[in-house]
């Protein structure tokens, strides 16, 4: 069925949550939202793979982006979407509605209803931001018509539960290896086990104590942690080679160059091998449009702990936020639902703001 745009962003975040549209298989989702949007006169629409981009092009001083993907993480028995009810507030149940489909069905029905907005717009619909960044929709895009990212401020609809979130965190990934030799199980004198080896790594972990960093005025917690331990090869024999995987993640007020030495440092003497990073940014609001729009949306601005693509825009000078209904704590969970109030909220401040804002 046609994708309605007329309909209330309650609605249109249970008829997009009922398209599957877990990464890679994106297409479904992303042919519906380009026959909505593209049938609006108002909108210049590109397309680039399974991303859709639609502008406004009023001559306005100004120009906002406002992003969301499309894609989610896999689906576990949680769609088709269900209403729900929990002490008394009424809720949407189902994969994707925090993370972050309820945001898009705001973005499509701003996007099919201001025609006059005091800004300019770039709405962009991205696939494929639950998986490596490399595979991102915004990388391809970026690579493609970088000119479609030009604003002077950025709106990321993350789950936020209707707060402004500045910045957000960087992330850093590393594999920390110990080596030995193998030997029978019987004989383990004969050996040297990698495992036992990679004990110093874990104490040092487990010691670590992460530092909260102020950034323009947020506090961004930091993390240090392993999250995965691999090694051995049977039940006898004594294990030649461990791997340690790290998680860093750290206040946008590092460098990436930064983060990558204090992991070196904390793990001195260890084979470290860094296998994805990406920057944080700051929060951007000290920009004279973000002042705006925390003003107008409410609230007092929070610091956004995982990283988003708001790091994206940020490298490319462009100030940015994340700002969207859900509960980010109820991302990717088997429970995930958003609050029907949250949505219709967030909505209302980003109308109320994009037909006035200067």
């Amino acid at each position: 069925m046609p994708l309605d745009l007329t309909a209330s962003s309650p609605d249109i975040t249970r008829a997009i949550c009922d398209v599957p549209s877990e990464s890679d298989q994106e297409t479904a989702l992303a042919d519906l939202v380009e026959q909505a949007i593209g049938a609006l006169p108002h909108l210049e629409v590109h397309r680039d793979g399974d991303t859709i981009v639609a502008r406004t092009h009023l001559g306005r001083a100004q120009r906002v982006v406002i992003a969301g993907h499309i894609d989610t993480v896999p689906i576990n028995a949680n769609v088709p979407t269900r209403d729900i009810e929990i002490d008394g507030q009424s809720y949407i149940w189902g994969r994707g509605t925090v993370d972050m489909k309820a945001g898009v069905a705001v973005q499509l029905k701003l996007a099919a209803e201001l025609v006059e907005p005091a800004v300019d717009i770039t709405w962009l619909w991205y696939d494929h931001e639950e998986v490596a960044a490399e595979l991102s929709g915004l990388t391809r895009l970026a690579a493609n018509r970088p000119d479609l990212f030009e604003g002077d401020f950025a709106i990321l609809g993350e789950p936020t539960a209707g707060i402004v979130e500045g910045g957000c965190n960087g992330t850093l990934r590393a594999i920390v290896r110990t080596k030995g030799v193998r030997a029978h199980s019987a004989r383990s004198w004969i050996g040297e086990n990698a495992i036992h080896a990679a004990a110093p790594i874990l104490a040092r972990l487990a010691e670590y104590r992460p530092r909260t960093i102020s950034v323009d005025g947020l506090d961004y917690r930091e993390g240090l942690n392993a999250v995965r331990v691999t090694g051995g090869v049977a039940g006898n024999v004594i294990p030649d080679l461990c791997e340690v995987e790290v998680n860093f993640r750290f206040a946008p007020s590092r460098s990436e160059e930064e983060a990558v030495a204090h992991v070196r440092s904390v793990l001195q003497g260890f084979d470290v091998e860094i296998t994805d990073l990406s920057g944080g940014a700051r929060p951007g609001l000290d920009a004279p449009l973000a002042q705006d729009f925390v003003r107008a949306v409410g609230g007092t601005p929070k610091p956004k702990y995982g990283w988003t693509d708001v790091a994206r825009f940020s490298k490319l000078g462009v100030p940015a936020v994340n700002y969207g209904p859900g509960d980010a704590l109820l991302a990717h969970h088997d429970e995930e639902r958003v609050l029907v109030s949250q949505i219709e909220e967030v909505e209302r401040g980003l109308r109320a703001w994009l037909m006035t804002s200067a």
